[in-house]
């Protein structure tokens, strides 16, 4: 596995990913394939990951999609939050179904925070996910991440888990 910004490459397997009814199941449901289209077509596909801290999840060996790892600022216009200010960095991932199991999320999960966690001081880090997504909150659990909270949000239940960044960072020996 490694993680790399979107290329033209992509395309194709983007949009598959993101009009998987399995991948959206709990990210409020697959994207129509034409809409998911322009949007590339307009935005471009290296847009998916013009953001600090987006990744693709690509095969090392191949360089094939496999799904994105983010590590981004939750704004206040959302609801979900452990600071008053809000902004907490947001750890967010999706896989292609056909890889999932293989421990790959978590991979590309420690990859990020322990990058960001090399370079930025210490400060809480969210995950938001649907309270039905058993599997994402295993994960987070995995990751260290605690339960803060639930609300409503998309006409689901949510659920908010947090954790310090500098918990990943990595010992120097001494």
């Amino acid at each position: 596995m490694v993680l790399r910004k979107a290329r033209e490459h992509d395309r194709e397997a983007l949009i598959a990913h993101v009009t998987d009814p399995d991948v959206r199941a709990h990210l409020g449901g697959p994207r129509p394939r034409d809409t998911a289209a322009r949007h590339l077509d307009e935005a471009g596909v290296t847009a998916v990951t013009d953001a600090p801290g987006s990744f693709v999840i690509a095969d090392k060996p191949t360089d094939a999609f496999l799904g994105t790892v983010s590590l981004t600022r939750r704004g206040m216009h959302h609801q979900g939050h452990v600071r008053p200010t809000g902004e907490e960095l947001e750890l967010s991932y999706t896989l292609d179904r056909l890889v999932w199991g293989r421990g790959l999320a978590y991979q590309a999960a420690i990859a990020v925070l322990r990058s960001a966690a090399a370079e930025l001081p210490d400060e809480p880090v969210i995950v938001v996910t649907q309270t039905a997504n058993v599997r994402s909150l295993n994960l987070a659990r995995r990751l260290g991440f605690v339960t803060a909270s639930t609300f409503t949000e998309f006409g689901a239940e949510q659920t908010l888990a947090v954790v310090n960044l500098h918990r990943h960072r990595l010992q120097r020996a001494t």
